[in-house]
């Protein structure tokens, strides 16, 4: 009996590993072509996604700064950056 269930134990275990082999993901890092593609392209999105983000806050921030009135140095100075990223502004 025991050998019985240690037998279905195994062939239930070599089930999921093959089962875990088809995954997609493991067939990517199966290849070193693939593997390298896949973080070339996550490392681009990535980057990417950190330029947006941080352009998106940074400019919110210096156009909530530039309305400032009533801390003159601070209203003043995001001024002074807002007009240096969009020359047109002052026309």
């Amino acid at each position: 009996m025991k050998r019985d269930e240690m037998n279905e134990e195994i062939a239930g275990l070599r089930r999921e590993v093959a089962r875990l082999n088809r995954h997609r993901w493991l067939q990517v890092h199966n290849s070193l072509p693939k593997l390298i593609m896949f973080q070339l392209y996550r490392g681009l999105a990535f980057g990417l996604g950190t330029v947006l983000g941080a352009t998106v806050v940074l400019s919110i921030l210096v156009w909530s700064l530039s309305q400032i009135n009533f801390i003159p140095v601070i209203g003043d100075w995001a001024t002074q950056v807002l007009d240096v990223i969009e020359p047109s502004r002052g026309e």
